[in-house]
């Protein structure tokens, strides 16, 4: 579907979207705005990643609009985000996505049509715009549920999920990232037309956004090296009472082996209080080990 605005204001353009083309309605746009055949290509290509390109008088850009509809546990580029393909002409710009795209509709009502963007690449300023807030809400997302993680982890509540949690969690943040370190290509090739002020402004949300991502990974493998930490405490915590139980029952078994030998001359053997003077044994060299390991702390 292919739906035209037109700005009335001083310096009149068009601004032509198209929703999930058919091949034949971007070849008739193609024809018209004597857009590069690639160009028209790379548009059909729903998995392609965010690229600038100057051909002639025309800008071409793929950006990815994260999707707030994605599955929580989606972690690939194409599950979490939707491509957005825009030309840029003199008098013109051309958005083509497949969905609708509910910040485009707050960009036309908001800014096109109160004569906010007089020109092309005003308009294309506010479309950049959102397509960088839209990872904003995410990134608090992930902050939250690491936070909720390193909850769990530090309690003690180690299991396979939160394990499996906080890998999903890693793998979405670096896509988010990778994604915008791509567009950042779109940045510093901004037309020279750009102001000054919108061009900083434009880097500052970024590296804003870059940080907030970087500083998300950062904290998701401190948290998985923590996990890995606690989960060998815990296993030397298992290990340590074994060893302590096996060294309180080694003495004994070596005094039960002898006296389970069947020799026939073993004076102890009929000694009338032999028995209880071996329970004796047992039990001083019991307490004289739990002394030992008390004054070396073991216990």
């Amino acid at each position: 579907m292919i739906t035209r605005y037109h700005n009335t204001g001083k310096k009149k353009f068009d601004w032509i979207d198209v929703i999930n083309p058919t091949t034949e309605e971007l070849k008739s746009a193609a024809e018209k705005y004597s857009l590069h055949n690639n160009s028209v290509q790379d548009c059909l290509q729903p998995e392609h990643l965010p690229k600038f390109e100057r051909i002639d008088e025309t800008i071409f850009i793929i950006a990815r609009v994260y999707d707030h509809l994605s599955f929580h546990d989606a972690d690939t580029i194409q599950d979490i985000s939707n491509k957005v393909a825009i030309f840029v002409g003199a008098n013109y710009i051309l958005t083509i996505h497949r969905g609708e795209q509910p910040f485009l509709e707050a960009i036309r009502h908001k800014y096109f049509e109160t004569g906010q963007c007089p020109s092309p690449n005003d308009l294309l300023i506010k479309i950049l715009y959102y397509i960088f807030q839209s990872y904003v809400s995410p990134s608090l997302t992930l902050e939250t549920e690491l936070d909720q993680l390193e909850t769990q982890i530090v309690l003690k509540n180690q299991t396979h999920s939160v394990l499996r949690k906080l890998y999903q969690l890693k793998r979405k943040t670096a896509v988010c990232l990778r994604i915008l370190r791509l567009t950042k290509t779109i940045i510093d090739n901004l037309d020279k037309n750009t102001p000054a002020a919108v061009h900083q402004d434009m880097r500052e949300f970024y590296l804003s956004l870059e940080t907030s991502y970087d500083q998300t990974i950062e904290n998701a493998n401190n948290l998985l090296n923590l996990y890995i930490s606690l989960s060998s405490q815990r296993t030397n915590e298992v290990v340590r009472v074994l060893t302590l139980f096996s060294v309180f029952f080694m003495p004994l078994t070596f005094i039960v082996g002898i006296y389970g030998m069947n020799f026939d001359f073993m004076p102890e053997l009929r000694h009338p209080f032999g028995y209880p003077i071996v329970l004796l044994l047992m039990a001083s060299i019991t307490f004289g080990i739990y002394r030992w390991f008390k004054r070396k702390r073991w216990l």
